[in-house]
């Protein structure tokens, strides 16, 4: 994920047309965007992808927070690992992210409350 991160800095509420082309340069070619002091948006080739990198990515930040929480150092990530962890997750997924929890995802939407397409 770390590889495929970008930045955006807080501009307030994003809802003026001159804040564009500047989320659209941070996020560049990468899937994940940490919207500083704001939030999280993830971007992907279909929906089911995107709820899983957001996902994955809201887990990655509730990790990292608590373990900041605990006061110790933290351990820098050699980049040879970071810039391999990305082919490394496609190798294990076979390139279908999040086509493989999606249907799951939808089934149990299925159960808890039908109308949710309605």
């Amino acid at each position: 994920m770390l590889s495929s991160l970008g930045y955006h800095d807080y501009e307030g509420v994003a809802l003026r047309d001159d804040e564009r082309p500047r989320l659209v340069r941070d996020l560049g070619d990468r899937t994940y965007l940490m919207l500083r002091n704001h939030g999280l948006l993830t971007v992907g080739p279909t929906i089911a992808d995107a709820f899983l990198f957001m996902y994955v990515f809201e887990a990655a930040c509730t990790i990292q927070v608590r373990a900041q929480a605990g006061g110790g150092e933290r351990v820098p990530i050699d980049p040879k690992i970071i810039g391999g962890a990305q082919q490394q997750a496609k190798s294990v997924t076979k390139g279908l992210g999040g086509a493989l929890a999606w249907p799951g995802l939808l089934r149990k939407l299925d159960r808890i409350d039908p109308s949710y397409c309605t």
